[in-house]
C-alpha cells in the first residue's frame, strides 16, 4: 500500500497532497486528541479558520490559524462548503473552513477527513451522543416484563442518570428520521430513541410536547416508570388527529379508558355505526370533527373557513344522520365518544 502511494504522489501532486492530509488525521486520531486540538491542527493545515459544531449540545470550536480560539459566529464559510460529522449513520455535526477567497484545491478532502476525526472523537470522549440507541436496550427499559435491577442497568447503559424518572414518547413521523424528532423535543439531552414494531419510542431525561414538529403524530406518557410510561405513550397516540397530533395521556382523563374497550364492542355500539355511515363523507366528518373540538358553531366555522350558517347546516344534517341533537351538551358528548371510539376502532 504504501509502494502504491509513493508511485501514486510522484504521478499527481494532488494525490500526494491528499495522501499527506489522510496521513496527518490518521496521526491525530492515533494520538486520540480531542476536539478543540482537532480544530486548532485543522486551521493550522488549511491556513484559516476551521470550524466544529454538534447539533446534540449546540457546541461550536471556531480556531484561527494562528491557534486562537474564537467564539463569534461563523464568518464566510468557504467555496468548498462543510462536511457533515456522522456516527453510527446520524448526523451529529458539521465541520467547515473560512476561507476568504476560493476554496483550496484539497479542502474538500481536508474536511472530509475532519469529519471522520471528529466522529471519532465524540465516540471516545461523549460530548455529544447520537439519539439513535440499541433497540433492545430501549425494550428492556420499556417492557412491563423487565426487572427493575435490569431495566436500571439499561438506562444506565443509554447514558440515563440514576434518580429522576425519563420520560417516554410514542412517535409515528412520515417525513423526519427519529433522531431529528428526539433532538427538537429534548435539545438540551440526553435522549435516546428507537423503533420497535413500527412505532418510535423517545426516552428523554426532558420532554416539550409543543417542539415535536408538524407532520408528527404523537403520545407522551405521564408514569415516573418507563414501562407504564410507554403504555400511556402508546394509548395517547392512539388518540392523536391531523387537527390534534400530539396528545399528553394526563390531558385524557376518563377518555382513556376507551382504550381498553375492545375494537369489536366499538364498533357495534349504535353511535359508532351511525358515525361511520357519516364518515363516508370527508366533508361531513371534518365539520363533526371541528365542532366536537370546539363546541362552537362559529370556532368551528373559524377552523373550516366557512361562514357559520353554513356550518349550522351541516351540522342540523350531521345530526339527523346520527340521531342526536348535537346542539345539546348531552349530544355533543355522545358525538365526541363516537368519534373517539370510531378512531380507535381503526376508522
Amino acid at each position: 500500500m504504501e509502494a502504491l502511494a509513493v508511485r501514486l504522489s510522484g504521478l499527481d501532486p494532488y494525490v500526494d497532497g491528499a495522501l499527506r492530509i489522510v496521513a496527518f488525521y490518521d496521526t491525530l486520531m492515533r494520538r486520540r486528541v480531542d476536539l478543540a486540538a482537532l480544530a486548532r491542527a485543522s486551521a493550522g493545515l488549511a491556513e484559516c479558520v476551521a470550524g466544529i459544531r454538534l447539533h446534540g449540545t449546540g457546541r461550536t470550536i471556531r480556531v484561527t490559524s494562528d491557534g486562537r480560539e474564537v467564539p463569534q459566529a461563523p464568518g464566510a464559510v468557504s467555496a468548498s462548503g462543510g462536511a457533515p460529522v456522522v456516527l453510527d449513520e446520524e448526523e451529529i455535526g458539521s465541520v467547515w473552513l473560512e476561507r476568504p477567497g476560493p476554496a483550496g484545491p484539497l479542502d474538500e478532502v481536508l474536511l472530509e477527513r475532519l469529519a471522520i476525526a471528529v466522529a471519532g472523537a465524540v465516540e471516545r470522549y461523549g460530548p455529544a451522543r447520537t439519539t439513535m440507541a440499541d433497540p433492545a436496550l430501549v425494550e428492556l427499559v420499556i417492557s412491563p416484563g423487565t426487572d427493575e435491577a435490569a431495566r436500571a442497568r439499561a438506562l444506565r447503559l443509554l447514558g440515563f442518570a440514576a434518580g429522576p424518572p425519563v420520560r417516554v414518547a410514542a412517535v409515528r413521523s412520515q417525513r423526519l428520521p427519529l433522531d431529528r424528532v428526539g433532538g427538537l423535543v429534548c435539545p438540551g439531552r440526553p435522549v435516546k430513541g428507537a423503533v420497535l414494531a413500527g412505532v418510535g419510542v423517545i426516552l428523554a431525561a426532558a420532554l416539550d410536547p409543543d417542539r415535536f414538529p408538524e407532520g408528527v403524530c404523537a403520545g407522551v406518557g405521564a408514569a415516573g416508570r418507563p414501562d407504564r410510561a410507554w403504555q400511556e405513550a402508546r394509548t395517547a397516540l392512539r388518540f392523536a388527529t391531523p387537527r390534534e397530533p400530539v396528545v399528553r395521556y394526563a390531558a385524557l382523563g376518563a377518555l382513556a379508558l376507551l382504550a381498553e374497550v375492545p375494537p369489536e364492542t366499538l364498533r357495534g355500539n349504535p353511535d359508532v355505526v351511525a358515525l361511520a355511515a357519516v364518515a363516508g363523507s370527508p366533508g361531513d366528518l371534518e365539520t363533526l370533527d371541528a365542532y366536537c373540538a370546539t363546541g362552537s358553531l362559529r370556532r368551528a366555522a373559524d377552523l373550516l373557513h366557512l361562514h357559520h350558517s353554513s356550518v349550522a347546516r351541516r351540522i342540523e344534517q350531521i345530526g339527523r344522520a346520527l340521531g342526536l341533537d348535537l346542539s345539546a351538551p348531552a349530544g355533543l358528548m355522545r358525538a365526541r365518544l363516537a368519534l373517539a371510539a370510531w378512531r380507535l376502532a381503526g376508522g
